[in-house]
């Protein structure tokens, strides 16, 4: 008689911690390149590192005291849209969209608000100001340069992001890897092998009475 392997291979505490990591990883990635399709952008989303749209400049631009005033802090996370150069509307603040873009000279991502546009050689070209900032910036932005347009803010959740960026939360969060493999891991494996010569033992003990 023969004996169907497969519920003991479910059964096995590791194969179960196995499965379940690839499937979180795999619905990690599913959910981010699903959000590439639905928002028709490679960076649906984003995390605010600057506190150039904090209004006024430089003051509790960490998002801790005043979250939910305008209008972008240190560690928001933002939604970002893919849409056309033609309905991105460019207006004074309020009234105009935010949008992220790549800058010309080094390539960073910057969020802006559209505050002008114009049309060369049949290229749109936008003008574009952080609200916090006093003057607009010296370089228009064209149309292929723009990553999309913010829909949505979500305070405080982008510091997680940031912190893993710096130096020190990497090596804390590599710390606490290492740490969670050998609690779910090596522990478990070395109490199973001296339980088991503990049995051993015990077992000797007996037959021998």
């Amino acid at each position: 008689m023969t004996t169907d392997p497969k519920p003991r291979i479910w059964e096995n505490e590791y194969t179960r911690t196995a499965i379940m990591v690839i499937l979180i990883v795999a619905l990690v990635f599913g959910f981010w390149y699903g959000s590439q399709l639905v928002l028709n952008t490679q960076y649906p989303a984003l995390t605010v590192a600057s506190g150039s749209m904090c209004k006024p400049y430089g003051v509790g631009c960490d998002g801790w005291s005043h979250p939910f005033e305008p209008t972008l802090h240190v560690g928001d996370l933002i939604i970002v849209q893919g849409i056309s150069p033609e309905r991105i509307k460019a207006a004074a603040d309020p009234d105009g969209d935010i949008i992220v873009f790549r800058r010309l000279d080094v390539g960073d991502l910057i969020v802006h608000r559209a505050v002008g546009k114009q049309i060369k050689d049949n290229k749109t070209y936008f003008q574009t100001q952080g609200d916090g900032n006093h003057a607009p910036d010296r370089e228009l932005v064209p149309e292929d340069h723009v990553i999309g347009k913010v829909v949505l803010r979500i305070p405080w959740v982008g510091h997680v992001a940031l912190f893993m960026h710096n130096s020190s939360g990497i090596f804390i969060i590599v710390i606490l890897i290492v740490i969670l493999v050998i609690v779910e891991f090596v522990i478990p494996v070395f109490s199973g092998k001296k339980s088991g010569v503990k049995q051993g033992e015990n077992s000797e003990k007996t037959a021998g009475a």
